[in-house]
């Protein structure tokens, strides 16, 4: 069994995230880690995905979210830009990583009442790792993602 770890990015980190790709499929939906992990944006915090050790996906949460996207409160933080590296798909490390997301949100972000995200209706593997983690559908769908229409997911932090 794959052991998965989650952890805030550091300097020594980064540089292993940057060997981390996504397929060019998969592009659209998520970007590369070189895309974003220096984009020093102090609202959003970096977090990797580590598999056995070894840097192998990342996440970022978006403490702004709201700003962004009307159908977040002020308390709702953005979950964004969720990868696992094309070589370790299928491992089970996207669904193992999801379920850890409560837990390890939580005590991160003792202010956020939950964490969304948006979802491309043409990415089911993403939707149903983030299900597997606790994700509830909300029902809506968020129409203005540059790749086409998404599912708006929610999971609650707060009771």
């Amino acid at each position: 069994m794959t052991s998965v770890t989650l952890t805030p990015l550091t300097p020594a980190l980064a540089d292993k995230l940057r060997q981390v790709t996504v397929a060019p499929d998969q592009v659209v939906f998520s970007g590369q880690p070189t895309d974003v992990i220096d984009l020093n944006d102090p609202a959003i915090d970096v977090h990797v995905i580590l598999s056995d050790g070894e840097a192998v996906g990342m996440f970022r949460i978006d403490r702004s979210f709201h700003t962004h996207h009307q159908f977040a409160a002020r308390s709702i933080f953005g979950l964004r830009t969720f990868l696992i590296d094309q070589h370790k798909q299928g491992l089970g490390i996207a669904k193992a990583c999801c379920q850890q997301l409560h837990s390890y949100l939580s005590a991160a972000y003792p202010d956020a009442e939950a964490i969304m995200l948006t979802v491309n209706l043409r990415n089911p593997g993403a939707y149903r790792a983030y299900v597997s983690g606790g994700f509830i559908d909300t029902g809506a769908q968020y129409m203005d993602g540059g790749a086409g229409p998404q599912n708006i997911l929610k999971l609650q932090l707060k009771k």
